[in-house]
């Protein structure tokens, strides 16, 4: 019994740290409508920073006084990159932020091992917190004891200045509905600001608190920032209690879950997740979401490119990819069909994104999916790699069509968290049932049979299978399926009226994306030779989403591009620097700030625009003269 309460305070006081950066990120988010992927960093340089200044240059700061001018210096940075980079493209379509904070965090994972170097860094014990009590004949921290009084209070500190102050009504009624606020004269830019810097601020500090009881590593970022969004949406985004009390159901569930069901200690806070976002669509105390900017544009061009001198265009360009076998060495070859498909990959997702309006968070598990079901078909049955690849096409559709019953039920922000809570359950189960999936040894020994081995002919079914799904996803978009789903996208009650029904529409798209998905997985098992969990992980979700929004989500083709793009600078980066994080994470930030809609989008409006010109210019000039 004295364990089982020793474990209970242990969650407890991890929950202090936990509900700090949730609090923060969803007060950033309820204001400011940004996916804030760049918070784990924050947190992370919240704890770098004050390692050096209570350990290196500790002068009169003291111990506590460096943990809280660390926060605030951290809070100073993001304040500055609100205004610098934020600021830009707060016009943009919304997803176009978290790009943005994708590239902040890649820059600061480089930046963290340049200035600390790559090894833990062990900080100082909290001075007068040092030694331990005894409860129930257990060892119990006086540090822990210190979070736990710690987090109440900040808890009523931030209750305080938002139901007691000017500022903090003015953030709640932002969440509420931002518009409102800005019609009242309200300056949107310096309340967006001091927003940010205080959700910064308070993630910062949750960092600096680790200090005595974690190891700072450059790693801490991601391992903070997943938990930090499933605290985030079960408590409801905007509501500081909501974060609290589920930070406090994610820390006993971390604490209990490895003791009482060790098998699915990994799922266990993602199920839960799933559980009460199905029962409770906004989370324990969230309220529906107030007025934000589309994740897509409301219409879609058909794009230019695609008259009759841009088919050709096109054609070209597959015929010549056709022909690079007879240039191309086996290493060049393995890398373009790698290209190709992660090329099919992101061109699934723009589908859900684009037609649908639906943004995945998790969309690697049908990836993932996908290899797993041609391995299985492969070594256990024996199929051709054909019977392989369509056995792995059936399982992310099956995949897809389970998960996607659930996830259409909700929109926004928490139909995307649902994304990313099967995503990670996928994981879990591919992680740790190893007597199927070998776990993370993976399955090794998927090859291409003997007609297909050479790196020449497995490139060219790549392309055909490329250039075919992607095909018959742009044919999908401008079918009458493809514009009701659109029509369901920019206005549901509309779409409704006329007999469309969003769920079952919507649920179908889900699928089909899933099984193109799904695809790419198959084939990518068979370029590798293997399959990992690392198939179905976030940051493949991540890195499909990034390729999306660089090509230009309010595109149909533009993932294409973005693949391209991602995924040669990635490639090229890791062969030729160390800092390949530091220099990718500029390069998104600056590919953000130019082509604010991404590459193809911005492309295709600068073209449309120059047409637009030409067209008026000569109605000008076809005017008769008065």
């Amino acid at each position: 019994m004295s364990f089982l309460l020793v474990q209970f305070l242990t969650g407890l006081a991890g929950a202090c740290s936990l509900f700090l950066v949730a609090s923060g990120l969803s007060i950033i988010f309820g204001v400011t409508r940004i996916v804030n992927f760049a918070h784990g960093a924050f947190y992370m340089a919240g704890a770098y920073v004050a390692y050096s200044l209570t350990t290196r240059f500790s002068g009169g700061l003291g111990f506590w006084g460096g943990l809280v001018a660390a926060a605030l210096v951290v809070a100073a940075l993001g304040a500055l990159i609100e205004i610098v980079l934020l600021r830009r493209i707060y016009h943009a379509p919304e997803l176009f932020q978290l790009l943005a904070t994708f590239g902040v965090t890649l820059i600061f994972q480089d930046l963290s091992v340049m200035i600390w170097g790559p090894e833990d860094l062990v900080g100082r014990r909290a001075p007068g917190l040092q030694g331990a009590v005894d409860v129930f004949g257990q060892a119990v921290p006086l540090y822990d004891l210190f979070l736990i009084v710690l987090g109440p209070t900040v808890l009523g500190l931030l209750w305080l200045l938002f139901h007691r102050t000017r500022f903090g009504i003015l953030v709640r009624a932002a969440t509420q509905d931002r518009d409102m606020v800005a019609a009242l004269g309200v300056n949107q830019k310096w309340l967006f600001t001091a927003v940010f810097g205080l959700g910064i601020f308070l993630a910062a500090l949750g960092g600096a608190l680790q200090l005595p009881r974690d190891a700072v590593s450059h790693t801490m970022d991601l391992r903070i920032i997943v938990e930090v969004f499933v605290v985030v949406v079960v408590g409801g985004l905007g509501s500081v209690t909501g974060a609290f009390v589920a930070a406090l159901l994610v820390s006993e569930l971390n604490a209990f879950g490895i003791l009482v069901l060790p098998q699915i200690s990994l799922v266990l806070v993602f199920a839960v997740m799933a559980v009460v976002l199905v029962v409770r669509p906004f989370g324990l105390f969230g309220k529906a979401e107030g007025p934000a900017r589309p994740a897509v544009a409301a219409t879609i061009r058909p794009w230019r490119v695609f008259g009759p001198r841009e088919r050709l265009a096109v054609a070209a360009a597959v015929g010549l990819a056709a022909l690079l076998p007879l240039v191309a060495g086996n290493y060049l070859l393995a890398v373009a069909a790698e290209l190709l498909i992660f090329a099919l990959f992101a061109a699934s997702l723009q589908f859900l994104m684009s037609t649908g309006g639906l943004v995945s968070f998790g969309h690697a598990a049908y990836f993932g999916l996908g290899g797993y079901g041609a391995a299985f078909a492969s070594k256990a049955f024996g199929l051709p790699m054909a019977g392989a690849v369509a056995a792995g096409i059936g399982l992310a559709a099956t995949g897809a069509a389970l998960f996607g019953w659930f996830c259409v039920r909700l929109s926004g922000v928490y139909f995307a968290m649902l994304t990313l809570a099967f995503a990670q359950i996928a994981w879990s189960v591919a992680f740790q049932w190893t007597a199927v999936t070998g776990g993370d040894n993976g399955l090794l020994g998927i090859w291409p049979p003997a007609w297909a081995s050479s790196p020449r002919v497995f490139y060219l079914v790549a392309l055909a299978a490329a250039v075919a799904g992607i095909a018959a996803l742009r044919i999908l978009v401008f079918s009458p399926f493809g514009y009701g789903l659109r029509a369901v996208r920019d206005s549901t009650l509309r779409a409704e009226s006329i007999g469309l029904d969003r769920i079952r529409m919507q649920w179908a798209a889900f699928t089909l994306a899933g099984a193109v998905a799904g695809l790419a997985g198959a084939l990518f098992a068979f370029l590798k030779g293997s399959v990992f969990p690392d198939n179905l992980g976030i940051p493949l979700s991540v890195d499909g989403l990034v390729m999306v929004l660089l090509g230009g989500v309010e595109t149909v083709s533009g993932a294409v591009v973005g693949a391209l793009v991602f995924r040669t600078l990635t490639i090229l980066l890791m062969s030729y620097t160390d800092a390949s994080k530091l220099v990718l994470g500029l390069l998104i930030v600056v590919l953000v700030v130019a082509f604010p809609r991404g590459i193809v989008g911005s492309l295709s409006e600068f073209l449309a625009r120059r047409q637009d010109r030409a067209a008026t210019a000569r109605a000008g000039a076809l005017k008769p003269a008065e």
